[in-house]
């Protein structure tokens, strides 16, 4: 399950990537179209700004535009930036792998083969799905940020 934090920036991420032209967004804007508590909002643009993803711009013509286009911003690299690693357990993670304590053999666990599938699946979607992709067909997005 992913967090409140990663389906926030998320939905901030898309509400950017639909904004008309260069034209900012303002925090208040997103978090009253996007039903975000604004001091939540604050820490996540802060963290996606750190990361690269968003700009912010002062002033009367200010607040926050995508940094990069929305093609090239997979819902997998989001979710680690806010979340960590997608795997479901240590042993699978390939950015944070840490051995499982309770296990005697990788190889031979079948916990670990069943779910080698899943998180194989889960990247094959979120590490190839972009938020470009999530806006251009309404389903997919009432999918990504929880409205159906």
């Amino acid at each position: 399950m992913i967090s409140q934090k990663s389906k926030y920036a998320l939905r901030a991420l898309l509400a950017l990537a639909e904004a008309p032209g260069d034209a900012p967004l303002l925090i208040g804007d997103i978090a009253a179209q996007e039903v975000i508590p604004r001091k939540f909002l604050e820490q996540i643009l802060l963290e996606l700004k750190h990361h690269g993803l968003v700009v912010s711009r002062r002033g009367k013509a200010g607040g926050y535009l995508l940094l990069r286009r929305p093609e090239t911003v997979t819902f997998g690299e989001v979710l680690r930036l806010m979340d960590g690693p997608l795997a479901p357990l240590p042993c699978l993670s390939k950015m944070a792998y840490r051995r499982c304590g309770d296990c005697a053999s990788e190889q031979a666990c079948k916990l670990r083969k069943v779910f080698a599938q899943v998180a194989e699946a889960t990247r094959a979607i979120l590490d190839t799905t972009t938020l470009a992709d999530a806006l251009a067909d309404p389903a997919l997005r009432s999918h990504a940020d929880g409205r159906a």
